[in-house]
């Protein structure tokens, strides 16, 4: 098995993966009684978790990540990409999920025009991102790595095992492929908890409340939302 992946697996199942889609899920509570895509869907991790109340589709191109996937509520689990996207059928979803995807996704345009077409009226699309001041104070805060910190702050990229290349983008980028659709919400994900250097404090049950609390609290602050690792985009598609 490839190490890298089971790394990145492992990491899911730590208190801060854990707390990561703790906050997501949070932040979906709505989200009910509903026909969901997720895109991108890697472990299965939050489809799983919404297979619970939702009839759910899960897509994921890594044949390797799929086989190690959550599945213990029921969901349909397809392989692939782009292609199977089009085979879906017009305004056939609630919601639509695509969660740390377009970072690395060559596709972009295409995958957008697509999640439009699929998209219900009134729909409800979440995008999961990446925030680039976000990356930058972890590098430089936790990692103290400032050769990558300066290269971010000059335009660089970086590399992520198992998924390569990090294209950072913002909302200004993708709002143009969004007709249709407008920006609802954007929150915070991730602001303070991968900055802690004491790993014992992260395994502390009191540790861990209490970091939620003010993580779920500063989630909807505009001046944190600014450095959070990750940026937590509702998109709603207008009604006919």
């Amino acid at each position: 098995m490839n190490q890298d992946l089971l790394n990145y697996y492992n990491n899911t199942k730590s208190p801060w993966g854990i707390m990561f889609y703790r906050m997501i899920w949070g932040q979906l509570s709505m989200v009910k009684g509903l026909k969901v895509l997720d895109f991108g869907s890697g472990f299965g991790i939050t489809a799983n978790h919404l297979a619970l109340e939702n009839e759910v589709i899960a897509i994921e191109p890594k044949e390797e990540m799929v086989n190690m996937r959550e599945a213990s509520n029921s969901y349909e689990q397809i392989i692939g990409g782009l292609d199977q996207l089009k085979e879906l059928q017009s305004e056939e979803f609630d919601v639509i999920l695509c969660h740390n995807v377009f970072e690395y996704a060559a596709e972009r345009n295409e995958i957008v025009r697509e999640f439009i077409r699929i998209l219900k009226p009134n729909g409800l699309l979440s995008i999961v991102k990446h925030n680039h001041a976000g990356r930058i104070m972890q590098k430089v805060v936790y990692e103290n790595n400032f050769v990558e910190a300066l290269s971010l702050l000059d335009g660089g990229d970086i590399q992520v095992p198992n998924f390569g290349k990090v294209h950072y983008y913002n909302f200004n980028d993708i709002e143009p492929l969004m007709g249709g659709c407008r920006i609802e919400k954007v929150l915070g994900v991730r602001t303070f908890w991968a900055l802690q250097q004491n790993h014992d404090l992260k395994s502390s049950n009191d540790w861990y409340d209490k970091m939620f609390e003010v993580e779920e609290r500063v989630s909807y602050l505009e001046e944190f939302k600014n450095i959070s690792f990750f940026h937590h985009l509702f998109l709603r598609k207008n009604k006919d």
